[in-house]
């Protein structure tokens, strides 16, 4: 089984000509690795010359946000159909960053399903931003899950992939401990199979969060994991080709 690793630029690099650079290193990590999948998901703008340019099949491509409106009156946003235009397999939907802006559990809601119509892999994010000893966070994660999931068929849910990411991991010194992690995996599947039946038993899980090539094997190892979810080092070319190097030797 690869691993899954989703390279999330956010809104780096400045340029096209940057952005070309970045994007022929990750290819050669994505050519030279053959137990990692490796989805990219640049800043919107570069997105459909970047697809279009890429000839492989070691790679896939990702947007990072999309509207669940077909079309119409929404200044700024990306439907899921362009992004299928633009060559995407999957969008991501929930990312904690979108979720700072505003979109809710019910904007998760409609996404989901309409990338799945659509034919995309929704790619959800859920994660809680604080956590405490009383275990209040699990809650918050269910309501992400519950809503994500509402509209999803009964088939279609091992079609969804949760991505998750612990708000207060994000850009911290040391990501979350693997063990921790693992609880949260079996957690995570736990809701969809008590709410949605048993195709939650083989939902994707990915980990996002203060993930580098120094700590990426534990998390894969120990942590119940399919993959990573990777921000800020999926723009940085040598350390993300020694991340994926080290997924690629597990």
């Amino acid at each position: 089984m690869k691993s899954i690793v989703v390279a999330n630029w956010k809104m780096n690099p400045a340029t096209f000509k940057e952005a070309k650079k970045l994007f022929e290193a990750t290819r050669k990590a994505a050519e030279s690795a053959k137990n990692v999948a490796i989805v990219v998901a640049p800043p919107a703008i570069f997105l459909r010359e970047l697809s279009v340019g890429y000839k492989g099949k070691r790679l896939s491509f990702a947007v990072q946000n999309a509207h669940y409106e077909a079309g119409g009156a929404f200044t700024g946003e990306v439907s899921m159909s362009e992004a299928r235009d633009a060559k995407c397999s999957s969008v991501i939907i929930g990312h904690a960053e979108r979720r700072g802006m505003g979109e809710s559990n019910e904007d998760t809601r409609k996404k989901v399903a309409v990338a799945l119509a659509i034919g995309l892999t929704p790619v959800l994010c859920v994660g809680e931003r604080t956590r405490s000893q009383s275990g209040e966070h699990f809650e918050f994660v269910r309501e992400q899950l519950v809503a994500g999931f509402a509209d999803v068929p009964p088939a279609k849910i091992p079609r969804v992939v949760i991505a998750y990411e612990p708000v207060w991991a994000i850009g911290a010194e040391r990501p979350m401990n693997a063990r921790d992690m693992h609880e949260m995996a079996i957690f995570i599947r736990k809701t969809i199979v008590d709410r949605y039946g048993q195709g939650g038993m083989n939902l994707k899980i990915l980990y996002g969060g203060s993930i580098d090539e120094s700590n990426a094997g534990e998390m894969m190892r120990n942590g119940d994991v399919n993959g990573l979810l990777v921000g800020r080092v999926s723009t940085d070319a040598a350390k993300f080709t020694a991340l994926v190097s080290v997924l690629d030797a597990l």
